[in-house]
């Protein structure tokens, strides 16, 4: 499985039909790469303590958690834990099948410090399933999706509102078209909330809520070529469909959103590049007018190609996220991009014990260090690595 995300967006990225339209671009300027230290916490070894972590981090008491699409005892993935002082990582849970398999999101977590996420495969019909973790390890298996109105394989992290629901997104499945559902478990019961197509399809990502309103990407729009939009629970219409020029293409993340109605987001391909595909974009939709700006236009190098993941941010508003490949060096970046929409470099990956393909994006403390994982690299015992954690520290 340890391919399993790559082969998804270049297959993906592949079958694009990129449209010519030509939309006005925020051309952003370049900055060197600023001062940091840059530490790998964990290098994952694809056995016991997991592999391939393909979800942003979440900080908890001290400590990292999240989600390994592969390894574990049974190499089906794992739920694990990081703490400090001393250094200590803990598997919490290793998935067996009938209980999940191939998690690819990350986890949310309620007032009492349970977790929360879902796996990709497994359950009952092999369809997935939504957990609950405790942080002593205890393991709840909430739902395994059914019928194929449930929907098939959530790979986007959960949201969890005030009262304790749950709100997810699984990638295809559903009662229209097949195209993927947004759903909603509370008290125990499963529900859809929405079918796509037409509006959306394969929804990668899970939802954003904001004021009790839940937004969200898609990878495609009515057919697989299509080149993705931004959607609202309980409305048809898209926010914005992308055309896969100038504007971005699939964009495979979630979103954040601020106080005056935008809302921010990548697109794992579009913008300028070779072949017509280009290298994503990093771009923002005003929720009441339905328009977009592309922020940045990624290059490849130096700037890195293909960010997966959506965005974070710091208390200044400034965004952080970053690319699976492109770079200095091929194997991603680490990006900020200030409230003046310039673009600094915070890391180039080599390869090598620090990690390759972050296909997860980075969570920024209020300290201002940023946490993040890799796909892959890290190890030398295996061609490639399973990946390492890492923290990335300002200079002080």
């Amino acid at each position: 499985m340890r391919n399993f995300i790559l082969d998804f967006i270049l297959d993906k990225a592949g079958r694009l039909a990129l449209a010519s339209g030509v939309l006005a671009l925020a051309c952003m300027a370049m900055q060197p790469a600023y001062a940091q230290t840059f530490t790998t916490l964990h290098t994952f070894s694809g056995g016991p303590d997991g592999g391939t972590p393909l979800a942003t981090p979440l900080l908890y008491n001290g400590g990292v958690y999240g989600t390994t699409s592969g390894g574990g005892a049974h190499a089906s993935g794992t739920v694990y834990g990081l703490t400090f002082n001393p250094v200590a990582a803990t598997v919490l849970h290793s998935f067996a099948g009938p209980d999940g398999a191939v998690p690819i999101g990350g986890l949310v977590q309620d007032s009492s410090g349970n977790f929360y996420g879902v796996a990709y495969r497994g359950g009952a019909r092999n369809r997935g399933t939504v957990f609950e973790v405790s942080a002593a390890g205890k393991f709840t298996l909430l739902h395994s999706m059914g019928p194929a109105a449930e929907g098939s394989g959530p790979a986007g992290t959960l949201v969890l509102d005030p009262a304790g629901d749950l709100f997810g997104t699984t990638y295809a499945g559903g009662e229209t078209n097949g195209w993927g559902t947004v759903f909603e478990y509370s008290a125990g019961v499963y529900t859809t909330l929405r079918g796509f197509a037409p509006g959306g399809a394969l929804p990668r990502a899970g939802v954003l809520l904001e004021a009790g309103r839940l937004f969200g990407t898609t990878s495609g729009d009515d057919a697989e070529s299509s080149a993705g939009a931004v959607y609202e629970v309980g409305v048809v219409e898209p926010l914005y469909v992308f055309t896969g020029g100038a504007d971005g293409a699939q964009p495979m993340g979630g979103l954040i959103g601020d106080s005056e109605g935008n809302l921010y987001g990548t697109t794992s391909a579009g913008g300028n590049g070779s072949l017509g595909l280009g290298n994503g974009v990093i771009f923002e939709v005003n929720i009441k007018a339905g328009t977009e700006t592309v922020l940045h236009t990624f290059t490849g190098a130096p700037d890195g190609s293909v960010p997966a993941a959506g965005l974070g941010a710091d208390a200044q508003g400034n965004l952080y996220g970053t690319t699976s490949l492109g770079g200095a060096h091929g194997f991603g970046t680490v990006f900020k991009l200030d409230t003046s929409r310039n673009l600094t470099i915070v890391y180039d990956f080599t390869g090598g014990a620090d990690g390759a393909t972050p296909y997860a994006g980075v969570v920024v403390d209020h300290a201002g260090n940023i946490w993040g994982a890799t796909s892959s690299g890290g190890s030398a015992m295996a061609p490639g690595g399973y990946g390492t954690l890492f923290v990335i520290s300002p200079a002080i």
